[in-house]
């Protein structure tokens, strides 16, 4: 069955309006253990923009199950689901409730309690070694996801999404990884599934939506759930679902559920249309893997792969894609970066994304609201804080003018798309590009603008913003002759280098320094990396890319030093020092290149004027902050007066507090 991305579809007599579904994921937006009004905010946002089926995040069935600080919990969820079925059923899509047990991969820090598990076995994240369940465990669970259907229904849900993905309980109970029982639920790995089933099925009933998120292939051929294995589990278990959501992962493969932009869009294609091959026409099956492309996802409907198509991450950047692709416009993109809709981390972020920071932040964002009367704005630069600036501006009515002294737009968004698995960020530069000439923005590059054009632009009551973004930081060391010195942005912006060895220095332990090192690579440099810390990207973890990204750079042939630092540099080497051991050591090097953080361009930091600074101007941060800060200071922006009376001041100075904005959805 083919059918059009964004028409009706229909699952258990219940009609959603588009085919694409918002799926389950962590966002911290919990009360306690309880969905909170900023859930939903953020799932109505959705269901407003054209979400035909919303997932809420999935609530632990059971109280010995609390695999992060905010995880929900069924039995406090009720309220919750039935203010988001209230806030999404008048956009004519469907709610179903998450439900699960993460199992051995959950945290026994919140619960004080032991790991539930079909077998002893550590979880390799934590290395937490669980309990092996009994029958009492076992009927407690089966309970435990019957009470919560339960409370489901009475929330009027359209139904549930049951989680046999890959962090959850029932799929440890389907590996031979993880469990080795010799009892019933051993030699049949499917019982425990279909007894939780037949538990939510008798809340259910017939016309509510029972739908199940199977992990298809764990990537671990030796004990593990493969394809042909899970194809024999569909076959099963067709007849007793609504729906079937095929995704990828285990207990080793965590990341490759939702990776990022090293693995291409659309990564469970095949995976998916052999399962569906295996359904046999008897329950429609939702295509999950990176699917960010409307394109990508009619060709999928079109093709027989599957019937309904997860677009959780390009529903996170652009809340408004199914209208966008309904009316023929460009959706903002997701650059599958990781960087903040990932939010399994001990400092607990709130879901949001780098291209649209009001992601996550729905219950304090107001609208764009245009302007009364006819004023004009300067925004002096056009990397992504600059560009969303005036974009904004545009959008409320602002005549716009954006001076860039290169000669293309995007800054350091376009420069960082250089970088080995970077080029999606270069999409979001494109975008904000395009909407800021679509809105009317007159784009001058190759200009450089002065403190003495400023002084004209304000006393004509031109709105100024500064997003002049950053310069380069010198050397962390010594660097005398013999050798080449330079920054990353200077390298992927094609600055020649001198010929031999190159050393990149990784003081910030992020996603740059790996992909400078790649991209020199990849070009026949002998490249070496040097880190502080004991790996090399130690803060890559979070996106999920930490294990994945230091292979790539050993596969590649990158010589690494660790937990060392660069004393100094000369006559073709470079002096480094471990700082656990002190023991120094001299590699060569003709061209040392440092990822450090930049530092901020101040250029247009003048005494008395008044100028909204915005992104790495004030300090240099990630796209999030740039965006963000541009995003909101043009939303904030007063229309002046030729005195400039009421024109934002700096944060320079005495009389120029620094202004706190509040975050809107643009």
């Amino acid at each position: 069955m083919s059918g059009n991305l964004t028409e009706q579809f229909t699952l258990a007599g219940r009609h959603a309006r588009s085919r694409v579904l918002f799926g389950p994921h962590e966002t911290n937006l919990g009360d306690g253990r309880a969905l909170s009004p900023g859930h939903v905010a953020y799932y109505e946002r959705r269901a407003r923009g054209g979400a035909g089926v919303v997932v809420t995040e999935v609530a632990s069935v059971h109280g010995s199950d609390w695999p992060y600080e905010r995880a929900p919990l069924a039995a406090e969820c009720g309220p919750g689901w039935r203010d988001v079925v209230a806030a999404c059923r008048p956009h004519g899509t469907l709610v179903l409730a998450g439900l699960g047990h993460t199992g051995l991969q959950g945290s026994s820090a919140w619960s004080q309690s032991a790991l539930w598990a079909p077998s002893r076995f550590p979880d390799p994240v934590s290395r937490e070694l669980p309990m092996e369940m009994e029958q009492p465990e076992i009927a407690a669970l089966v309970l435990g996801f019957r009470e919560a259907a339960r409370v489901a229904v009475a929330a009027d849900v359209d139904g549930i999404e049951l989680d046999a993905g890959v962090s959850s309980l029932l799929r440890q109970f389907h590996s031979g990884i993880t469990n080795l029982r010799g009892d019933e639920y051993g030699t049949d790995r499917l019982r425990l599934t279909r007894e939780v089933i037949a538990a939510v099925r008798a809340e259910l009933g017939p016309d509510r939506i029972l739908s199940l998120r199977l992990s298809c292939d764990e990537m671990a051929p030796w004990a593990g759930v493969t394809p042909e294995q899970a194809a024999g589990q569909v076959r099963e278990l067709a007849d007793f679902v609504d729906v079937l959501v095929v995704v990828r992962g285990g207990p080793f493969t965590v990341h490759a559920y939702r990776p990022d932009a090293h693995t291409a869009p659309g990564f469970n294609v095949e995976l998916c249309r052999e399962m569906r091959a295996a359904a046999d026409g008897r329950v429609p099956v939702v295509l999950q893997g990176s699917v960010v492309g409307a394109d990508q996802a009619q060709w999928a409907l079109d093709d027989g792969v599957a019937d309904l198509v997860e677009m959780t991450r390009a529903q996170i950047a652009d809340p408004d894609l199914v209208l966008a692709v309904h009316d023929g416009s460009r959706p903002r993109p997701c650059v599958l970066c990781n960087q903040t809709c990932l939010v399994r981390d001990p400092r607990n972020p709130i879901v949001t994304c780098i291209g649209n920071p009001s992601a996550g932040h729905e219950t304090v964002d107001r609208e764009i609201t245009p302007i009364e009367h006819p004023a004009s704005a300067l925004v002096v630069g056009a990397g992504p804080a600059g560009l969303e600036a005036a974009r904004v501006l545009a959008l409320r009515g602002f005549q716009v003018t954006l001076s860039e002294k290169g000669v293309g737009l995007g800054g350091m968004l376009r420069t960082a798309a250089a970088g080995t698995g970077r080029e999606r960020l270069s999409l979001l530069a494109g975008w904000l590009e395009a909407e800021c000439r679509r809105l009317g923005v007159r784009i001058r590059t190759s200009c450089e603008v002065d403190a003495a054009a400023l002084d004209v632009a304000r006393g004509a009551g031109t709105l100024v913003v500064s997003a002049t973004g950053s310069s380069p930081r010198p050397a962390p060391c010594p660097v005398g002759a013999g050798v080449q010195s330079l920054g990353a942005a200077a390298v992927l912006s094609g600055a020649s280098l001198e010929s031999g060895p190159v050393l990149v220095l990784d003081p910030a332990g992020g996603p740059v320094a790996v992909s400078v090192a790649l991209w020199l690579a990849e070009r026949g440099r002998e490249v070496a990396i040097v880190t502080a810390d004991q790996l090399i990207g130690s803060r890559l973890g979070p996106t999920g890319d930490l294990v994945d990204a230091n292979s790539r750079v050993q596969r590649a042939g990158v010589t690494r030093y660790l937990a060392s630092v660069a004393v100094s540099a000369g006559a073709g080497e470079a002096l480094l020092e471990n700082r656990f051991t002190g023991v120094r050591t001299r590699v060569p090097c003709a061209v040392l290149v440092s990822c450090a953080h930049p530092l901020p361009n101040e250029e247009l930091v003048i005494e008395g004027a008044r100028v909204v600074r915005v992104g790495d101007c004030v300090a240099p941060r990630t796209a999030l902050e740039a965006v963000r800060e541009g995003h909101l200071a043009a939303l904030s922006a007063v229309p002046t007066s030729s005195a400039g009376s009421a024109v934002p001041t700096s944060s320079k100075g005495p009389a120029a507090p620094r202004r706190r904005f509040t975050p809107v959805d643009g």
